[in-house]
């Protein structure tokens, strides 16, 4: 058996296996690159990926760095199933729809510059349709169950507490009379953390694909976390400010929604209002409350009870994208969650650029920023940035909350490894850049006596 890395090596996007039997070939995630215009021109299907038929996709979870190759996947005459969570089919769908709708959007500007220019116009990746196409080739698999997917390979989805109907999964290959358990992470959540459940506890693996993020440290603690937001909302608050919450669609923006109502609830802030800005985001709360099933218990009895809805009486969802220019003219103080979430697309970089240069307005950045994207540059202190073309001042209060991510931190990480440690597994450390996999794979050693393999872009294993 052979294993090929097409993404996510020394870097946290493209997420993409390839593994190959003598008589299988089985992709596990199909993302897409992001970050820097480098970068994203990563973006292809290898031709060594489909230089013969695969027998089927597998997904971990509905983020695009995880799907968003599929529709270029698709686009190189892929036909086979695409095996996932109902959660994750649901979302992925919003997540695939709305990249194809940001990329048109993005193309047509594109080519009216180019169209003046004299130059040739560009194409975008994909397009609605094409997510279609991928939608028409989504098959359920349940939590905890083995399912077939190809000759000699079956696979398990258990959680991983990162967003709603995430999964790590666990493969299972039968070749030349020997049985062999390959467990991929996927993305992990924290534990302990509110609406999901924890990441479940694996205790078997001979080879373990794990993620490394965070993988060189542990987050704020969610209670400092909070004490942090606060702050940062009770600035802004006094100087009737706008508080900018870059945000990822599925599960940040519900999470953040969360500790709003909390904070409301409480009386730790008095109530102001809240700006949904995302028509995705609001699709994706509406399927988190339609599958509590994946929710933990608290969420699911604040949901049932009313609460959730009393706290955040003044929230507004903002579809249309009239609706979102006239976010500019309201005035503060007041919230608002829009998306990209690394600030390289989106609505965010309309309300950034109509406000960072006031000293009254505060920019919450909430989750992962990869190299070169603009919520980096803003998380590491840029003075001023480029906008549309245009040099925006940052004078803003922007503060980084770790504490919201999605990932697990390295302890996190360690909890997760710590029951297959015992197995003895070959261990391979990817979905990180190269400092956070280089010190995981220190403490990993340190803790557990198990010397991990890191990887580069495209290397072959053999298993």
């Amino acid at each position: 058996m052979e294993i090929t890395v097409y993404g996510a090596a020394g870097e946290v996007t493209g997420s993409c296996y390839l593994v190959e039997t003598k008589s299988a070939r089985v992709v596990v995630d199909c993302g897409m690159f992001q970050g820097s215009e480098k970068v994203e021109r990563m973006n292809k299907i290898p031709a060594s990926l489909t230089s013969r038929p695969l027998d089927a996709v597998i997904l971990t979870h509905a983020h695009l760095d995880h799907t968003g190759r599929l529709p270029l996947l698709v686009q190189s005459r892929y036909r086979g199933p695409i095996y996932a969570t109902k959660g994750t089919i649901d979302i992925a769908g919003l997540i695939l729809q709305d990249a194809a709708k940001i990329q048109e959007q993005d193309s047509q500007r594109l080519n009216r510059k180019l169209r003046r220019a004299g130059r040739n116009r560009i194409e975008p990746l994909f397009t609605p349709e094409t997510v279609d196409r991928v939608s028409k080739l989504m098959r359920v698999i349940d939590y905890d169950q083995w399912h077939s997917v190809a000759d000699g390979i079956k696979v398990k989805a258990v959680e991983a507490g990162h967003i709603l109907g995430s999964a790590s999964i666990i493969m299972a290959v039968e070749e030349n009379g020997t049985s062999r358990t390959i467990v991929f992470s996927g993305d992990l959540g924290p534990f302990d953390a509110p609406i999901l459940r924890d990441p479940a506890c694996i205790e078997n693996a001979d080879v373990v694909f794990m993620e490394s993020t965070y993988g060189d440290r542990d987050h704020l603690s969610l209670a400092e976390t909070l004490k942090e937001f606060q702050e940062l909302i009770a600035f802004a608050v006094e100087r009737k400010g706008k508080i900018l919450v870059p945000t990822f669609a599925v599960g940040r923006a519900q999470q953040i929604l969360y500790h709003l109502a909390e904070f409301f609830r409480k009386g730790d802030l008095a109530p102001f209002p809240i700006y949904l800005d995302s028509p995705m985001a609001i699709a994706a709360t509406s399927l988190y409350v339609k599958h509590e099933e994946l929710m933990d218990e608290e969420a699911t009895e604040l949901q049932n009870s009313g609460q959730l809805k009393h706290d955040l009486s003044t929230l507004v969802n903002c579809e249309s994208a009239d609706e979102s220019r006239a976010l500019n003219s309201v005035e503060g103080p007041c919230l608002i969650m829009a998306g990209a979430g690394m600030c390289n697309a989106g609505r965010i970089l309309h309300h950034l650029r109509h406000s960072l240069w006031l000293d009254s307005t505060a920019v919450a950045i909430v989750g992962y920023q990869s190299k070169g994207s603009l919520g980096r540059l803003l998380v590491d202190g840029a003075v001023k940035v480029k906008i549309f073309g245009e040099t925006v001042m940052v004078r803003a209060r922007v503060r980084g909350l770790g504490g919201f991510s999605a990932h697990a931190g390295q302890s996190d990480l360690l909890r997760w490894l710590k029951p297959m440690a015992a197995a003895n597994p070959r261990l391979i450390i990817t979905h990180g850049e190269d400092h956070p996999r280089h010190e995981l794979s220190y403490k990993v050693k340190q803790l557990y006596g198990l010397s991990a393999e890191i990887p580069k872009m495209g290397d072959r294993l053999t298993i």
